[in-house]
């Protein structure tokens, strides 16, 4: 993290720095997108969003990480031990493990709901033992904790221009559709883990079954049934978007071109599904690097625009 973000931000203590500096390379290595709508936020703010996302990825990977040979139970140790320090950090306001001191010090200058961070660590914890999702309904109970927090912890940092409640289900559907869609882009990679996060019953209504999409990953053939299954799951996710838009508007001006890049960034995602034919079980869709610029071009652009405003508003409301 530069020390122009770190000194924006007021964060002075070096050993609070390496904690955020911490955090931000875990973002830069894991969420290409993500990171890069961040750069989008004002200065002062990135520090906050990179401990929020660090803290979460830090704990995914404790649970998904297909490098690790540890045991079932050696992740539920390790799950266990960064809830206990997560816990203490948040109380504390303070920790030894760098992305909970980050996440500590985020939390008390946002004043962020604790709840948001237990109901993450719950749906981390379900990752260990549930294998499937016989239903949407069963499916949201998890990416409420695995998804809708997130949205929910980035609001205060964000900032809105209307009560927050009025906001909130914005926020939370748009972290669901962000999981929703890595969900399909990753569809292989998560059957290589064990875990199947489409709905068993809009599957099976396409006659697609765990089975089918191990033969069909095992082999490299393709099954039209996988794809339709794969097209409705995309337009489902496709309407938790068009939910989710209004909300942008409901921002603070200055973090509403990060959050809309985020947006048209993993909409893309789903394009280019569409564009490789669904074929999610054997390769990972791609963003055109030019598609990702152009939309990162824009969002520069609505930036300035936006501090531009932001300064004219802050001149006028000086006395003369």
């Amino acid at each position: 993290m530069s020390s122009r973000e770190l000194d924006a931000a007021g964060i002075t203590d070096p050993a609070l720095r390496a904690a955020y500096r911490s955090c931000r390379a875990l973002n830069a290595r894991h969420g290409r997108t993500y990171f890069l709508a961040t750069r989008l936020l004002p200065a002062e703010r990135r520090p906050a969003v990179h401990s929020l996302y660090g803290f979460a990825r830090h704990a995914d990977d404790i649970v998904d990480d297909l490098g690790s040979t540890a045991t079932t139970g050696e992740r539920a140790a390790a799950l266990d031990h960064l809830d206990q320090r997560l816990a203490a950090g948040l109380r504390e306001g303070a920790s030894e493990e760098p992305v909970v001191h980050a996440l500590a010090d985020t939390v008390r200058r946002y004043a962020i709901d604790h709840r948001h961070f237990h109901d993450f660590m719950a749906s981390m914890r379900s990752d260990l033992t549930v294998t499937d999702y016989p239903d949407l309904a069963a499916l949201s109970r998890y990416t409420h904790g695995s998804a809708a927090v997130i949205g929910l912890q980035m609001l205060p940092v964000l900032g809105t221009v209307v009560p927050r409640e009025q906001a909130a289900p914005h926020a939370a559907a748009l972290g669901v559709a962000f999981q929703l869609t890595n969900f399909l882009r990753d569809v292989g990679e998560d059957l290589d883990r064990g875990r199947v996060y489409l709905p068993a019953d809009l599957l099976a209504a396409h006659g697609v079954d765990r089975a089918l999409l191990c033969w069909s990953r095992t082999t490299g053939h393709r099954d039209p049934r996988v794809t339709r299954a794969l097209r409705e799951a995309a337009a489902v996710t496709r309407e938790i978007y068009h939910r989710a838009a209004p909300g942008i508007a409901l921002l603070d001006p200055v973090a509403r071109p990060c959050i809309r890049t985020a947006h048209i960034l993993y909409g893309s995602i789903l394009d280019a599904l569409a564009a490789d034919g669904y074929a999610a079980l054997h390769r990972r869709a791609v963003v055109p690097r030019r598609r990702r610029a152009a939309v990162a071009a824009d969002g520069l652009a609505r930036l300035a625009a936006a501090r531009c405003r932001h300064r004219r508003d802050r001149t006028r409301e000086v006395p003369a």
